[in-house]
């Protein structure tokens, strides 16, 4: 069992950068893929980035491509979402998410097992 806390959230104006934290229980966090989900109001929770537990591969929306990069700390237990070039559209509930081992799909929300309780990214314009 993993649990998840994520933590950064806050709000920003337009071009202003946060950084999200999540903070993973247990001892194989190094085993995990890692990813961050978004949820805006009214709409379909959509992925936003992913690291891969083994090669460390990364995959990021089209969307957030060139201003969010994600990466961890497994010393630390925890994964991260640097976020620059705020937009207002990045307005959103940020969840982070795991799964064991390597998944092709990482894009998509059903391949997770584990989810955190998500943190709140507002970026006024």
């Amino acid at each position: 069992q993993v649990q998840l806390v994520e933590s950064g959230g806050g709000l920003v104006q337009a071009g202003g950068s946060l950084r999200l934290s999540c903070a993973a229980s247990g001892r194989t966090f190094s085993t995990y893929t890692m990813g961050w989900f978004r949820q805006a109001p009214g709409k379909e929770r959509e992925f936003a980035a992913a690291l891969s537990a083994t090669d460390g591969t990364t995959t990021y929306a089209d969307s957030v491509k060139g201003r969010f990069t994600i990466s961890r700390d497994n010393a630390k237990n925890t994964v991260y979402l640097q976020m620059n070039s705020l937009k207002p559209e990045d307005t959103a509930v940020y969840y982070c998410a795991a799964v064991k081992g390597v998944t092709w799909y990482v894009e998509s929300s059903k391949e997770y097992d584990y989810w955190g309780q998500g943190t709140q990214v507002t970026v006024s314009s």
